[in-house]
């Protein structure tokens, strides 16, 4: 990529198929179940129910987290417990499920002097161990109620790191760290249409194993396509 002058140089990465391969939401939420409490996964074949009723909009994308986490883990897991195996998760992410091509683009970002930005509706309790593998400087993502806490509640605190939220997100945490918009040069990588704002806000917007709405809209908008394996 060209270099470019700028005061603050940011390479922001979606990471559910975009640095991996698949989503790493339900795979978390059974690797936690299996190790922690392995009755809870006779709850599973609810979860593609609650699946149906996001799709028909009786529910909320934040809520079916919420239902989720609850069913899998339960409402209220003491941290201490949930920690070795959110570590081992992030393990099996990396031995597994990462896309070779993103790991290289990182590097490349990296070696170009970016800050290095994950930003992802996923829970940060299990984002922050995998960013910490890959070298990442800075994780914006859904938070829990009782991040900071003890126990780790099925409850969402602010706002689901989603679509505009996402972007809304990515500007706080800018103005947190003092950086103008003015000042910055930005690249992100998304596979999902749903990252168009921040792909809109980004001086370089790169469609990442793109989804065909994506595709359609990167080709439209002139924004450059990757395929990484």
């Amino acid at each position: 990529m060209v270099q470019v002058k700028a005061a603050h140089r940011l390479a922001i990465y979606d990471m559910d198929r975009t640095v991996t391969f698949t989503g790493t939401y339900t795979g978390f939420l059974v690797h936690v179940a299996m190790h922690l409490a392995p009755l809870r996964l006779l709850l599973l074949p609810l979860v593609p129910l609650m699946m149906l009723a996001y799709v028909l909009k009786l529910i909320s994308r934040r809520r079916l987290k919420e239902i989720n986490q609850a069913l899998m883990i339960g409402h209220n897991v003491e941290r201490a417990r949930l920690m070795p195996h959110v570590e081992s998760y992030a393990d099996k992410v990396m031995g597994g499920n990462l896309r070779a091509g993103a790991v290289a683009q990182i590097a490349r970002d990296r070696a170009d002097g970016c800050t290095l930005i994950l930003a992802t509706a996923s829970y940060r309790l299990y984002v922050e161990p995998i960013a910490r593998r890959l070298g990442f400087d800075a994780v914006i993502a859904t938070d829990h109620l009782t991040q900071d806490l003890r126990y780790v509640r099925a409850r969402i605190a602010g706002e689901n790191c989603y679509d505009t939220g996402k972007l809304r997100m990515i500007k706080a945490w800018m103005a947190a760290q003092a950086i103008d918009r003015k000042a910055a040069h930005i690249r992100a990588y998304s596979d999902h249409v749903s990252d168009a704002p921040m792909l809109d806000y980004a001086d370089i917007a790169i469609a990442a194993n793109p989804h065909k709405p994506l595709a359609k809209l990167a080709s439209a908008r002139g924004w450059a396509r990757v395929d990484w394996d």
